[in-house]
């Protein structure tokens, strides 16, 4: 019996010997770097054109000049790919002047081509990442480089590349981590070697970075905690390895995979805020405690009056994480929409529409003369809204949006409304005679006569009302979404005081900016115009996006060869796995060789499975606005799959029906699927390395013609 098992064994030493010394150092080398020069070659071609502002270039390009001029700004994504780009940007000579309106921005003398080249670079770095990853999975050289050859010459992944974007900076840290959890399980042999420790720190670094561009990262880091924990329990169940060994084997990835990428992550978040400090157009997104550290912000070293005076001109703002300031402006509520007077709004932006002056109840004031006469619990007033002149108001109609709730509105002419002006101020926790102060109360506005509360939240007004958040009354004068603080107070016969003391700490600045974004990203509508999609039509390639147009043509769209096939070996693969599964419950025998092959195609392509499921399925449960370039990241582990499956199957196939042929059909075979994928990207490569089209012409006859599908819009 041992000698059987024995010679078994060798046997299959040699053939995967025979497969090793086949697929030696010199070919993998070469390989490689084939797969490097393909990736970049491809991806710096015309990487200069079009020289105008293409796409999502007009957010990018602005947030890293942000960082150039250290002006603040709010972006629903954590900052490192901005940050990178800036970078990227000021070492390459732009020096942060560039405007980014809209698309179709001339650059003109303004050395855009640094970032560009930085994106280009990191996007093309994928494939070689790609590479590794197979090889790693299958030690197959013909996989690896199909795997690499799928991204190279899908031309989605080249326009993504391209231009100043996150997505081809958040493509590289996800498959650059997904490539160091697989390097990092090769070395099961060698635990706590230099090679181990390297292979797991990279994993926890590129993690943090994914997590740091976009918090889809999170994805990728649920995919290395898997493989991790499965690790683990392979670990675990070595009867050979002491539990201490365990342990050390668990704390180390404690340390790699937990601790180093917190590490890394609030760090990216500390040089963010560090590098921010010039007040900029994301305040008012803020709370006022926060923005009292912006050099600029009207409460940097400003000094305003401690407490509120009747008479004093001052702004509000809503309390709750991302809330905005009480605004109003000379448009109407249209007909139909509760009474016909004028809007009120909040809005997250600054401007003179959000100054409100106080008022008593019963009394006009007059700053110069009146005694000064300070604002407290329980006091009756009055808010005119300083540039209409129109006082706060409130009623028992429906409010627009939140039909549970009352309608306010601004009412009256030069000061002079009626009884439904008056409001209560209700500070919170507040007792009988306590001052209304600057920035640190917390309070109510409670109408007297309805009894609701003056409320705001994160549900926007139609086009009608500028998609400004919506201003109610709410008949719960509990919620706390009905909590107001004062942020801007200007009254000159008051002493001036310093709120610098009242700023947060870095560990409350690192929480406020995660709830804000993400209350910002939960909250994403597509704008006028803008071409969305929904997770059921990405992978059939249904509708792409335009990136340039008018006389210069450039569209997001992926391969159609490349995406339609890897629906169609998914398939292939799952029907392939069960075959080989329920074969090998019922002790069916297969030669060495095959039976290799799927124990390959198992270990490999169900980490490729839950990769591409990861980074798909939840986009499902998502309520805010998607993208078609959502799906890239998914689609890369997808195409790898498609790689390990192809070359299973024209590999060994083969071996089955025609045994004295299977090399040739092999060689074949593989010829076939890569000249398929190479003419299908010389086909499409128009739309990503652009198309001129003649003035006055609709389209051009190119683009007709590769108009396989009526969504493609182009």
């Amino acid at each position: 019996m041992n000698k059987g098992g024995n010679k078994k064994d060798n046997n299959q030493q040699d053939s995967t010997k025979s497969s090793t010394n086949q697929n030696g150092p010199m070919n993998f080398r070469c390989c490689l770097l084939l797969a490097f020069l393909l990736a970049f070659t491809t991806r710096l071609y015309k990487i200069e054109e079009p020289d105008h502002v293409c796409w999502d270039e007009t957010h990018f390009g602005k947030m890293g000049s942000y960082y150039i001029n250290n002006t603040f700004f709010f972006d629903v994504h954590p900052p490192l790919g901005k940050m990178l780009i800036g970078l990227s940007g000021k070492l390459t000579g732009y020096n942060g002047t560039f405007a980014f309106n809209k698309p179709g921005d001339k650059y003109g003398d303004h050395h855009y081509l640094g970032m560009r080249l930085f994106c280009v670079t990191l996007g093309a770095l994928i494939i070689p990442f790609s590479f590794v990853i197979v090889w790693e999975l299958t030690r197959s050289l013909s996989a690896s480089m199909l795997a690499a050859g799928l991204i190279t010459f899908d031309i989605g992944f080249l326009t993504l590349s391209q231009y100043i974007l996150l997505d081809p900076i958040l493509l590289f840290f996800v498959v650059g981590s997904f490539m160091g959890s697989v390097k990092f399980g090769s070395c099961k042999d060698k635990p706590f070697s230099l090679y181990w420790w390297f292979w797991l720190i990279w994993t926890g670094t590129f993690l943090a970075c994914a997590m740091s561009v976009k918090f889809v990262g999170l994805f990728v880091v649920i995919l290395v905690g898997l493989r991790t924990i499965f690790e683990l329990w392979e670990l675990l169940g070595d009867c050979d390895l002491p539990m201490v060994a365990i342990g050390k084997h668990f704390i180390a990835r404690v340390f790699g995979l937990i601790l180093l990428p917190i590490a890394i992550y609030v760090t990216f978040f500390w040089i963010h805020l560090a590098v921010l400090y010039k007040s900029g157009p994301g305040d008012g997104f803020y709370s006022s405690a926060f923005q009292s550290q912006l050099e600029g912000s009207s409460l940097f070293n400003t000094s305003m009056p401690r407490h509120v005076a009747y008479g004093a001109v001052i702004t509000l703002k809503n309390h709750r994480t991302g809330g905005g300031y009480l605004h109003s402006h000379w448009h109407l509520y249209p007909d139909g929409v509760g009474a016909r007077q004028q809007q009120v709004t909040a809005y997250s932006h600054k401007d003179e529409n959000n100054k409100w002056i106080v008022k008593k109840y019963d009394k006009e004031p007059n700053p110069e003369k009146d005694e000064i006469e300070l604002v407290k619990h329980g006091d009756l007033i009055r808010l005119e809204h300083q540039v209409t002149t129109r006082n706060l108001h409130g009623h028992r109609e429906r409010a627009p949006v939140t039909k549970k709730h009352y309608q306010v509105t601004c009412y009256g002419e030069n000061g002079v409304g009626d009884a439904n002006d008056v409001w209560r101020v209700e500070i919170d926790k507040g007792k009988q005679g306590e001052i209304l102060s600057t920035i640190t109360s917390k309070f109510r506005l409670v109408h007297y006569f309805v009894g609701c509360a003056l409320h705001s939240h994160s549900k926007q007004l139609p086009k009608w009302g500028y998609e400004q958040m919506e201003v109610t009354c709410s008949p719960n004068v509990l919620d706390k979404n009905s909590v107001w603080n004062i942020e801007d107070n200007f009254f000159p016969r008051l002493p001036n005081a310093s709120f610098r003391e009242y700023a947060p700490s870095f560990l409350e600045k690192l929480i406020e900016s995660h709830a804000v974004m993400l209350q910002g990203n939960a909250g994403l509508k597509p704008k006028e115009g803008e071409v969305t999609s929904r997770p059921w039509q990405w992978p059939i390639n249904y509708r792409g996006q335009f990136f340039s147009g008018n006389e210069y043509k450039i569209y997001l769209l992926g391969n159609p060869i490349i995406w339609w096939a890897n629906i169609a070996i998914m398939v292939i693969y799952l029907i392939l796995q069960v075959v080989v599964l329920v074969r090998e419950q019922r002790g069916c025998t297969e030669k060495a060789d095959i039976k290799d092959q799927n124990s390959k195609l198992t270990s490999a392509s169900v980490w490729l499975l839950i990769g591409w499921a990861l980074h798909y399925f939840p986009f499902f449960a998502m309520g805010r606005v998607l993208y078609f370039h959502h799906y890239f990241p998914a689609l890369i582990f997808s195409s790898m799959l498609s790689a390990v499956v192809v070359d299973y199957v024209i590999r060994n196939v083969p071996k089955l029906i025609w045994p004295h042929l299977a090399k040739t059909i092999f060689h074949i075979s593989y010829g076939v699927v890569v000249s398929s994928i190479v003419h299908s990207f010389y086909l499409f490569s128009p739309l990503s390395y652009g198309t001129k089209v003649e003035p006055g012409a609709e389209s051009n006859h190119t683009l007709t013609e590769l108009r396989w599908l009526e969504s493609w819009e182009f």
